[in-house]
């Protein structure tokens, strides 16, 4: 039975003429992603689809807990066959779930495979993909360039040499550009031993850091180092956004305590906080970069799970706050008012607050020349589903300027998941088509054209700034 079919997901007929004609063909540019540059620059060569697959998708490995499965077959030391039959008993009841999409979308996009997967034809199907990468030399690279990627952005700890992704520079025969994003995110875990740890690594790469001064002044050097190598993004992943006014000599006492391992309360690791972005909002938009800010999961929310197999192993969910409304203008408008807000993507966790997101990013847009500056994040994590893709774009579209949206990222460690965009191109044409059909847009193709592939690409393209037209 063939259910990847050319129609998939397109729902009326100005939905396929939509992306046959403006969205199928575009190039992806992958301004956030989680790949490994270590594997691009050494093309690792996958021989097993288990590890192409399974390894660390935390989104497989909750359905499969879902299904019952032993940890064993999901993290454990079962077979790749073992646990790729485990996933195969799985999928078959993800009906419902965008993961029964994505899987079959996978399979047929990565290896022509057609059939429905299931446990009854699970050995089957393990042993002509695994065919497959052997003779077709399945690669990071070769996954990438057949994705249509033009540019790759990964995410790195501030400490990181960089050194696979000048290689990756060197390599004359791998035309996608890879660089690196900056993510800071021990930089805010003042309340957290990681903090101290950080700030001795980062001591070692730049200078004494006895100061919040010293350290901002440190941090510093290693964004112009990322900015020597080509990286041009920040990205923070925040718990929750807050705005607490500080006084320096507050910080100061809070970064002492940080290094001496005192208790550090919530009050004083949110003004921490604020100082901390308030002070990066400035390195960033002197150096004409881009911030993003994730915000809103609540993490390791299974104790027993996670002494047993850490983090980012599948135990996180969605976090509510309150007062963020408050919060998040607030944070913004202690950039905007020193002159020194940067280009901004905001990626909330939480859906319910999609329409405060659109309505906060309206106050900021107040740099002439640059269209939508402040930007809402595509849907993320939970969010990255047929009904959190269309939630986000309908917020976007009631609040601001739909047209001038940068568009799907990746945001995976998965070198297959670039169907994903595939799939929000796909729902994109369908909710424009409809409502074309519905009359509500009109049926006009120079309109149309610059609407979809602004969003598939060109938006991004031209936000970002970070490659050369061909």
């Amino acid at each position: 039975m063939q259910f990847i079919t050319d129609h998939f997901m397109l729902h009326n007929e100005t939905a396929r003429t939509l992306y046959e004609k403006y969205a199928k063909n575009m190039p992806i540019y992958d301004y956030h992603c989680h790949l490994d540059p270590k594997q691009i620059s050494e093309n690792t060569h996958f021989d097993n689809i288990t590890d192409l697959w399974l390894g660390g998708d935390h989104y497989k490995w909750r359905a499969m807990r879902a299904q019952g499965i032993e940890e064993y077959y999901i993290t454990g030391d079962a077979s790749p066959k073992e646990k790729f039959r485990k996933w195969a008993e799985t999928l078959e009841n993800t009906i419902g779930n965008p993961l029964y999409h994505w899987s079959h979308l996978e399979l047929k996009m990565y290896f022509d495979i057609d059939t429905l997967l299931t446990r009854d034809n699970a050995d089957e199907v393990y042993e002509y993909a695994n065919k497959y990468l052997e003779t077709h030399r399945v690669t990071t690279q070769s996954l990438i360039e057949s994705s249509n990627v033009s540019l790759i952005c990964t995410t790195d700890h501030p400490n990181d040499n960089l050194q696979y992704h000048e290689k990756s520079k060197q390599q004359t025969d791998f035309k996608t550009a890879v660089l690196p994003a900056f993510r800071p995110d021990d930089l805010f875990k003042v309340d957290q031993p990681i903090f101290k740890e950080f700030v001795v690594e980062l001591e070692k790469l730049t200078q004494k850091i006895d100061s919040p001064e010293a350290l901002i002044q440190a941090v510093v050097q290693r964004i112009d180092y990322f900015h020597e190598k080509g990286g041009r993004l920040a990205d923070h992943g925040l718990e929750e956004i807050h705005y607490a006014p500080y006084e320096i000599e507050d910080i100061r006492k809070i970064f002492d305590k940080a290094l001496n391992n005192a208790s550090i309360t919530r009050e004083e690791k949110f003004q921490f906080q604020t100082f901390v972005l308030y002070e990066l909002s400035k390195a960033y938009y002197e150096r004409q970069w881009v911030m993003q800010i994730h915000f809103g999961a609540i993490r390791n929310n299974n104790t027993r799970a996670f002494e047993q197999l850490g983090a980012d192993a599948g135990f996180d969910s969605i976090r509510d706050q309150e007062n963020l409304a408050y919060h998040l203008n607030h944070t913004l408008d202690m950039m905007e008012r020193e002159g020194h807000l940067p280009k901004t993507i905001l990626y909330n966790l939480n859906p319910v607050y999609n329409d405060i997101v659109g309505s906060t990013i309206a106050n900021f847009q107040t740099e002439s020349g640059i269209r939508s500056k402040v930007q809402h994040g595509a849907g993320w994590w939970f969010n990255d589903t047929k009904q959190g893709m269309l939630r986000q774009m309908s917020s976007l579209a009631d609040q601001g300027l739909i047209q001038h949206f940068v568009g799907m990222l990746t945001d995976s460690r998965s070198f297959i998941s670039y169907s994903r965009h595939d799939y929000f191109r796909r729902i994109l044409c369908t909710w424009i088509g409809g409502l074309v059909e519905n009359g509500e847009i009109p049926n006009n193709d120079e309109i149309l054209k610059r609407l979809i592939q602004g969003i598939c690409y060109n938006n991004a393209f031209h936000y970002f700034k970070l490659i050369e037209e061909e």
